[in-house]
């Protein structure tokens, strides 16, 4: 902590400052970058006049690398967030941008270890047994070498920061700064503060320049998931960490975007995106704490399988009413409930409270009726991102700085998906956290979403709950115990009675059908001779019941029993984990739910008893 007291922190006032008297420098850097990206524009619209798009593709890629390059650490950040978008780059840029995660141009090894004795105030021999001679890895803010620790022997990857990279960085962000104000000023459709977009931005780029707040994200990255067997992540060397030099352990891995290598190895480039997609749900809307810089050269699959996070230095966290407002906004849109889905945009610190959200609720209308043709879950990330996006700029919206940060992180990481199947969607890979989330959270939002969820227009969606089971089943964390408990106080709370009513309503059709099944089996059970006796000489029709009807209470009852044997066959069932909710059910409120219910499966077959007599 002593050596990170003289890192650089972010402030829009010092940059002002530093930057404010100093026009002619400001105008200079203005100038190089509109003259590269203006040129670059211009050559890619005369390729498409020319109709030669296609054939020299590979080589504007290349000049856009380049571009960026030279243009610095800033833009690199831009290209590196290009480098996962296959749905937004063609093939050839992809591969070119994806040099700027890790092939930056080094600067020279000497200044780097310079910096190091300077830094940790040791020599090199004194500190390790061998270093590479030259950077393994170049990055955006500095550059990797692979040494051996003199006093353990242990590997390990040393960064050095890039030497003077807090002026280029904070000039960059003092001219985007200046363009922020003139877009809040002047461009009425962009809603949301577009300057404090940038400084968190630019806070979070800031804070990468301290190491040493770095290697305090990863440790509390790894605390968080010490008991996931599946993730790894590096410890950090402590005595050998400054605000410029970084020291930890030494990880063998692939780029998830190295298919063929990874499938060489005998893994599957799918179940690892899998890993990460459930990884990066946990970090946003669990744990709240998430990487927000997920490229393929901070992502690597190590031989066994696991998935490394590496470069703790953008990290950003959600507020715990939008972790939970985020899962309702997905069940509201499973629903197309538009007006819960507007309502949600307060949780989410969208809109201001005095906002009404009337209005919204057509746009919302329009976008996702036409979207959703097929299921929420053939939706990908981009289209949802995108079709919100045209509702954003048409009401009064004001995007919160962590949201833009998830929006990032969650399309770096669909990027990564579609590299290895172009057809994958994350939300249909996301459902079983979301299943499990909303059977066995009790927190009360959520507690509402699934019953929102699963009592639709006041009908009980079998169907939908055997869903969320089956999902949820694919969680590795789901518990069936926790699925019953919360569910079962929640029903016999002080604010269940609304829920009670559907419930015995619920509880005497399934008793019903349940019985009705029962019997229907036994007659087609019983032996020939005895059905004459049983329907009295009726063969074809011994209930009295419609075909709808008998079908519809078979077909409940079957969904009844699917229900329960996925409950009875998770893997961490046991009978005797059902003790507590056996305590539940004998509170005096359970009694009374049980007797409502017995007195209403009492009248409903002795109605049907007196159906069958009158048909007869």
């Amino acid at each position: 902590m002593a050596r990170a007291a003289g890192a650089t922190v972010y402030s829009p006032e010092l940059l002002a400052a530093r930057y404010g008297s100093r026009p002619f420098k400001v105008a200079l850097r203005a100038g190089e970058v509109l003259s590269k990206l203006a040129s670059f524009g211009v050559k890619v619209l005369l390729d498409e006049r020319r109709g030669e798009s296609s054939e020299r593709r590979r080589a504007r890629a290349v000049e856009l690398r380049t571009i960026f390059t030279r243009l610095g650490p800033t833009f690199v950040k831009i290209g590196q967030g290009l480098s996962t978008r296959p749905d937004l780059c063609p093939a050839e840029y992809l591969e070119e941008l994806a040099e700027l995660q890790d092939s930056l141009p080094t600067f020279p090894d000497e200044e780097a270890f310079a910096c190091i004795e300077r830094e940790l105030g040791f020599t090199l021999d004194s500190i390790y047994s061998t270093i590479s001679p030259s950077p393994i890895a170049a990055a955006s803010l500095g550059q990797v070498y692979k040494a051996r620790l003199k006093y353990s022997g242990k590997l390990v990857a040393v960064k050095v920061q890039r030497p003077s990279i807090e002026k280029a960085i904070g000039l960059d962000f003092y001219l985007l700064r200046g363009l922020g104000f003139l877009i809040n000023k002047y461009v009425d459709i962009v809603t949301s503060d577009v300057v404090a977009l940038i400084d968190e931005f630019a806070r979070r780029v800031f804070q990468e320049l301290n190491y040493v707040q770095e290697g305090q994200n990863a440790r509390r990255f790894k605390k968080l998931y010490a008991d996931k067997q599946d993730v790894l992540v590096p410890d950090i060397f402590w005595d050998y960490t400054s605000a410029k030099v970084l020291t930890m352990e030494w990880i063998e891995g692939v780029k998830l975007n190295q298919q063929a290598v990874i499938e060489s190895q005998g893994l599957k480039v799918l179940d690892l995106v899998n890993i990460g997609i459930q990884c990066s749900l946990r970090q946003l809307l669990e744990y709240g704490y998430f990487h927000a810089d997920p490229h393929p050269g901070n992502i690597l699959a190590t031989p066994e399988g696991k998935l490394a996070f590496l470069d703790f230095g953008m990290m950003s966290e959600t507020p715990e009413d939008a972790r939970v407002a985020i899962i309702g906004h997905v069940v509201h849109l499973v629903n197309r409930d538009y007006e819960a889905m507007a309502r949600d945009y307060y949780a989410l610190d969208f809109l201001e409270p005095d906002v009404d959200v009337s209005p919204i609720v057509p746009a919302l209308k329009n976008f996702f009726d036409d979207a959703l043709n097929a299921t929420v879950s053939e939706l990908n990330f981009k289209t949802i991102v995108d079709g919100l996006g045209a509702v954003l700029y048409q009401y009064p919206f004001n995007v919160p700085a962590y949201y833009a940060l998830i929006l990032r992180s969650l399309t770096v990481l669909e990027g990564l998906a579609l590299y290895a199947d172009p057809d994958f969607k994350v939300l249909a890979a996301s459902y079983p956290y979301f299943a499990k989330r909303l059977l066995t959270d009790p927190n009360p939002y959520l507690r509402d979403a699934l019953i929102e969820l699963v009592f639709k227009d006041g009908k009980f969606r079998w169907n939908r709950l055997e869903n969320l089971l089956v999902q949820g089943r694919q969680d590795r964390e789901f518990a069936a115990k926790d699925a019953l408990q919360p569910v079962l106080k929640l029903l016999l709370g002080p604010g269940g009675e609304e829920l009670r009513a559907l419930v015995v309503k619920e509880a005497v059709r399934v008793t019903e059908a349940i019985a009705i099944g029962t019997l229907v089996d036994s007659y087609n059970a019983a032996p020939s001779f005895l059905k004459p006796l049983i329907s009295s000489g009726n063969l074809a029709e011994p209930f009295k019941f419609s075909e709808t009807e008998q079908e519809q209470m078979m077909e409940l009852r079957d969904q009844v029993f699917r229900v329960w044997g996925l409950l009875r066959s998770s893997n961490n069932f046991d009978p005797s984990l059902l003790q507590p909710i056996v305590q539940v059910l004998q509170e005096p409120e359970a009694r009374v739910l049980g007797s409502r219910v017995a007195g209403g499966v009492t009248q409903r077959l002795a109605a049907r008893l007196l159906q069958q007599l009158l048909r007869t």
